[in-house]
């Protein structure tokens, strides 16, 4: 016992020895205050837009990502102010406050909020009913306890919301406590598919074409090469923007990292990011790439906040009956496209329709007629359409990291957005199959391709 405490304490020295040297460094602040405003971030949004339990979240999600330093993290939820604040060993301070309607926004500093006032969004009704739905059949509610297990409790895969959509019907979901059919979770990197969907909403109306250069001031110049970057290339990732969640070209933080966290405009950051390869030429996972495109969609829809979220609303959530939805932006007004969507499983379960069927949903084209093809059509063989992951054969310069995204026992036609930590929606047009999973795995271990093995395989059995 006099052993073990005293490893603690000398691993507590250690790591306050640590923070005191980074302390000193200006790039090692920044790696503390990212921490802090990650903290802040998720547990204003689970606070105040999901009305989930902060401290569950905090021990699920954010604790285990913090790693030796999460100790010596202290936060305050007030509820009044509708705010969170961080700190680490009472430094290193991060603000996130809610605003209605537009989610939580990380503050740099204590000066005054951008359109704090947010603004009050319309109900939107339903096309699901009410209570959550449970499967008749016995093989599909095996496959559901199967996406609810934890068979290896040290890599724990906290299963939150299961959702089946076949041909068009709602035939089963399932939800762990505290969570239900209305719940907004977060949607992580689900969030591009979503500006892939507002993108062709603007190419539909006639505001942008896929072949334009993109219209980003930063890039006009005649030398500067950035001005042969096209939309189609962001929306595909081969713009030849640094793949930006491995590169750490500005001390130890990639640039994922710190237009995410220490940026008050992402997108002007992401603009003045250098090429890393001539545009066209290599693949390279690009949240850089998704903010530069959700600032043309704050553009396009009047330049602020409110505006980009109603036009979201009225173009896209109000259709689908998307009635859950709430999409964070930065300082600038700009959606952060990259990650930052909260909705409920039920909303991206008709959000995946919405591509099941060609961009059509209840008789009306949302969509382009053929931009549903074209976003899960392959990019340079790297099984990433454009905005869609597609379950093609791997056989571009993709990391190692990105194999197990593949899911070879479904069909060859099936595509899928996908979030960090096990959020997915799998559209499997063979099958009039979506299924949408969504949760707090860290570990990548969800199982998914089999549940969804399992689903079809009952389905399969059912009569016609």
């Amino acid at each position: 016992m006099a052993l073990r405490i005293l490893k603690i304490t000398l691993a507590t020295v250690l790591a306050i020895v640590l923070i005191a040297v980074v302390y000193i460094n200006t790039a090692g602040k920044d790696l503390l205050y990212t921490a802090t405003g990650s903290v802040s971030r998720s547990l204003c949004a689970t606070a105040f837009v999901a009305g989930l339990d902060p401290n569950q979240m905090f021990n699920e999600e954010q604790r285990p990502l913090m790693s030796s330093v999460g100790w010596a993290i202290h936060y305050t939820v007030d509820r009044a102010q509708r705010e969170v604040r961080t700190s680490l060993l009472g430094g290193f301070a991060a603000r996130a406050v809610f605003r209605p309607g537009l989610g939580c926004l990380l503050v740099h500093g204590d000066g005054p909020v951008p359109e704090a006032a947010g603004f009050e969004p319309s109900p939107i009704a339903s096309p699901y009913p009410q209570t959550p739905v449970e499967p008749a059949d016995p093989a599909i509610r095996q496959a559901l306890d199967r996406a609810f297990a934890e068979p290896n409790p040290a890599h724990p895969r906290l299963t939150k919301a299961m959702v089946v959509l076949h041909d068009g019907k709602l035939i089963a979901e399932r939800y762990a406590p505290g969570y239900g059919p209305d719940t907004p979770i977060y949607a992580h990197s689900l969030t591009k598919s979503v500006v892939n969907a507002l993108v062709g909403v603007l190419v539909r109306e006639g505001k942008l074409t896929l072949d334009q250069t993109a219209p980003i001031a930063d890039w006009r110049a005649p030398a500067d090469p950035r001005r042969a970057i096209t939309v189609d290339h962001l929306l595909r990732m081969d713009s030849g923007l640094p793949f930006d969640e491995t590169e750490n070209t500005d001390g130890p933080l990639s640039p994922m990292t710190r237009m995410l966290f220490l940026e008050r405009d992402m997108a002007g950051y992401a603009a003045r990011t250098p090429l890393a390869h001539p545009p066209g030429t290599v693949w390279g996972y690009s949240n850089l790439s998704y903010v530069l495109l959700s600032r043309m969609i704050r553009d396009a829809a009047g330049g602020s906040a409110v505006d980009t979220e109603r036009f979201a609303r009225h173009e896209l959530f109000e259709p689908l009956g998307m009635r859950s939805v709430v999409i964070e932006t930065d300082a600038t007004g700009t959606p952060v496209g990259s990650s930052n969507v909260y909705a409920s499983a039920r909303d991206f379960a008709r959000f995946g329709e919405l591509y099941l069927d060609d961009g059509v949903i209840d008789g009306r084209r949302i969509l382009p007629q053929g931009w549903v093809d074209y976003s899960h059509s392959q990019t340079l063989k790297t099984g990433y359409g454009a905005g869609f992951w597609t379950n093609l054969v791997n056989e571009g310069s993709v990391p190692v990291w990105d194999a197990p995204w593949g899911m070879p026992q479904l069909p060859k036609d099936m595509f899928y957005a996908r979030g960090a930590f096990g959020q997915y929606v799998v559209i499997v047009p063979s099958e009039r199959l979506v299924v949408v999973r969504m949760g707090i795995t860290l570990s990548n271990s969800t199982g998914i391709g089999d549940v969804i093995a399992d689903i079809i395989k009952a389905l399969h059995r059912q009569p016609s």
